[in-house]
């Protein structure tokens, strides 16, 4: 079965260094039946995924016409759905799309489904409902959702008609529905100020979601939204309790689902994410989120490709990248830090983790200039894998370099096959 805690996001690549060879052959059974994927530019790449030996093989791949930019498993069948679109805001509609696959359950290979449907502008997150009934799909620029039918053979259905337009903040970056699937949060980041240009405030914007329609009902906006510049989020398995990335201020918050299953307006916690908080160099920031499948531990990157200039070169100015690994509080959802492990790249845009919780696979997104003394060299973007401990820290095992080409790492996941 597909579960819709077995997919979380990455970047990944589609070019992958020749150590990334043959480790398995394709006719070996996967003993974790998990696979992984991951896109550069258009190109979305299968890999089958080793757990136990916490190895990576590249498969096949698939090429869809615009840039690969999220995608999220069906909760209980063997479908797949991407979105697609070119980065610029001023890029035509037609080059947005929204489209099905089929999951081969033997081997995770791809095989579209059905025709894909036009969205208006760049999705840069997309996610299917708790009932399998609609792909909901955020778009940062403009700011805004759109809401597809998921048709009870797999394929993709029209847009829902809504009767207003909801509250889609400044930048839209993620869209979820509750585990009770009778809301959904879109997190809006907000911009920070530059160039005479005064910040844009961020939010939490809590809407009802019945019929695949999104009804306006809080928006959560700490300092009504300035300094508070969220990402994205990911819930406990059990818990009522929402762990949120702050991208812009580098903080871990955690929410409260409360009983009518909509948020709390004030956090339970606060807590940096970063190693040395005191000690900020430009371009960082937190990234993406996700609790561990025990609900014991929650991860969040800190990822940082701020440059400075080193003999007429712009290589990296030395900030976080890492993965910052906290223990929760089974009682109170209190997260406590307990380590930061490198990630031996730059800018850790998205990581996934197993099923089991035995395997966290980190992503970076683009090549980086390096200075080591007084020579440069070149940080290759890769793919960076850890075992997860008893204890929820991260044993780093491998990384695999990863040639982007023109391109940026822009998206990756693991799916548990049938």
């Amino acid at each position: 079965m597909i579960n819709r805690r077995t997919v979380t996001t990455l970047l990944g690549g589609a070019v992958v260094a020749p150590q990334l060879s043959s480790v398995l052959s394709w006719g070996q059974a996967m003993k974790s039946q998990t696979v992984f994927y991951s896109a550069v530019g258009p190109e979305l790449a299968l890999y089958s995924l080793d757990v136990d030996d916490a190895a990576l093989v590249k498969r096949t791949t698939v090429t869809l016409p615009s840039d690969v930019q999220y995608a999220w498993p069906y909760p209980s069948k063997g479908y797949f759905y991407v979105a697609s679109g070119d980065r610029s805001p001023r890029a035509a509609a037609d080059r947005h799309f929204a489209h099905a696959f089929r999951i081969d359950p033997a081997t995770g290979a791809l095989q579209p489904h059905g025709e894909p449907q036009s969205l208006p502008s760049r999705p840069v997150h997309a996610s299917v409902d708790m009932a399998g009934e609609y792909l909901l799909v955020a778009h940062n620029e403009p700011s805004s959702l759109t809401v597809h039918r998921i048709n009870r053979d797999g394929t993709l259905g029209g847009l829902v008609s809504r009767p207003a337009q909801p509250d889609s903040g400044i930048f839209a970056h993620q869209i979820r529905t509750t585990p009770s699937n009778q809301s959904a949060i879109l997190v809006t980041r907000g911009n920070n100020a530059g160039e005479g240009k005064p910040e844009d405030p961020g939010a939490l914007k809590v809407f009802g979601f019945k019929d695949g329609v999104l009804t306006n009902q809080a928006s959560i906006a700490p300092g009504n939204g300035l300094g508070f510049g969220p990402r994205h989020l990911d819930f406990h398995p059990r818990q009522p309790w929402v762990f949120v990335s702050i991208e812009r201020q580098n903080q871990l918050y955690v929410y409260k689902l409360q009983p009518d299953n909509f948020l709390a307006p004030d956090p339970l916690f606060i807590t940096t994410t970063l190693a040395d908080p005191g000690n900020v160099r430009p371009g960082q920031a937190a990234g993406a989120i996700h609790v561990h499948p025990t609900g014991r531990f929650v991860y969040v990157t800190n990822r940082n490709s701020g440059v400075v200039d080193f003999a007429g070169t712009k290589v990296s100015n030395g900030g976080e990248n890492n993965v910052a690994v906290f223990t929760i509080d089974q009682a109170t959802g209190e997260p406590t830090l307990i380590q930061h492990s490198d990630a031996r790249t730059i800018h850790l845009r998205t990581f996934s983790i197993d099923l089991s919780g035995r395997l966290l696979v980190a992503a970076s997104i683009l090549p980086i200039a390096v200075r080591d003394g007084n020579t440069i060299t070149t940080l290759a973007a890769g793919l960076s894998v850890y075992r997860i401990g008893g204890d929820g820290t991260l044993d780093f095992v491998r990384k695999y370099d990863v040639d982007t080409g023109k391109f940026m790492q822009f998206w990756s996941g693991m799916v548990t096959l049938a």
